[in-house]
C-alpha cells in the first residue's frame, strides 16, 4: 500500500493521500479481541528483565522499539538502532540481548510478524502485499518466519482467525 502511494504521489496527490490515509488507519486501530492473538510486541518477560545490569535503559528500549515500528516496512539495521541510542554496535547487541531477552534481529522479526496479523486481520490484503508492506522481501518469506513465530502458516492463521477480522477490519 505505501509503495502504491509512493508510485502514485506525482501523477495523483488525492489517490497517494488516500493511500496513506488507509494505511494509518489500518495501524492504528486497537482492538483489544485482536491484540490477544497476536505475538507479543516485547518478549514475555522483558519487565522482569529491566534491572539486570549490562541492560539498556529504559528510554533506550522505548527509543529502538519507536524506530523499528516507524521503519518496519524497510530496511532496518543493528548500526543504526545501535546508533539511535549512543552504543557502538558490539555493546548495544549484548545489552539489547540482556534487556529484552532476544537479539535485535529477533526483535525485528517478532515486529513484523506481528504487524503482518495485524493486517491479515484488519485487511483483505493478498499476502504478498502485506510481506512487502511488513519489510520482506515476499511472500515466501513472511512464511518461512511466520511459520516459525506462530507455528503455523499465514494463510492457515488467517482462516482461523477470520472470524475475528470479519468485525475488526477497518472499512476505510
Amino acid at each position: 500500500m505505501l509503495a502504491h502511494a509512493r508510485r502514485t504521489l506525482e501523477h495523483d496527490p488525492e489517490a497517494a493521500r488516500a493511500y496513506l490515509d488507509r494505511l494509518e488507519a489500518l495501524l492504528t486501530v486497537n482492538d483489544p479481541a485482536v491484540d490477544s492473538i497476536l505475538l507479543p510486541a516485547m518478549p514475555p518477560d522483558v519487565l522482569d528483565r529491566r534491572m539486570i545490569k549490562g541492560g539498556l535503559a529504559s528510554w533506550q528500549i522505548r527509543r529502538v522499539a519507536e524506530h523499528v515500528e516507524a521503519w518496519l516496512a524497510g530496511p532496518v539495521t543493528v548500526e543504526t538502532l545501535a546508533e539511535i541510542v549512543r552504543l557502538s554496535t558490539g555493546h548495544f547487541c549484548r545489552a539489547f540481548k540482556v534487556s529484552v531477552g532476544e537479539t535485535p534481529h529477533n526483535f525485528l522479526i517478532r515486529r513484523r510478524v506481528r504487524r503482518a496479523q495485524s493486517l491479515m486481520l484488519r485487511t483483505r490484503d493478498p499476502l504478498s502485499q502485506i510481506a512487502i508492506t511488513c519489510g520482506l522481501t515476499d511472500q515466501a518469506h513472511l512464511t518461512r518466519l511466520f511459520r516459525r513465530r506462530v507455528g503455523e502458516t499465514p494463510l492457515n492463521w488467517r482462516r482461523n482467525w477470520a472470524h475475528l477480522s470479519s468485525s475488526s477490519v477497518a472499512h476505510v
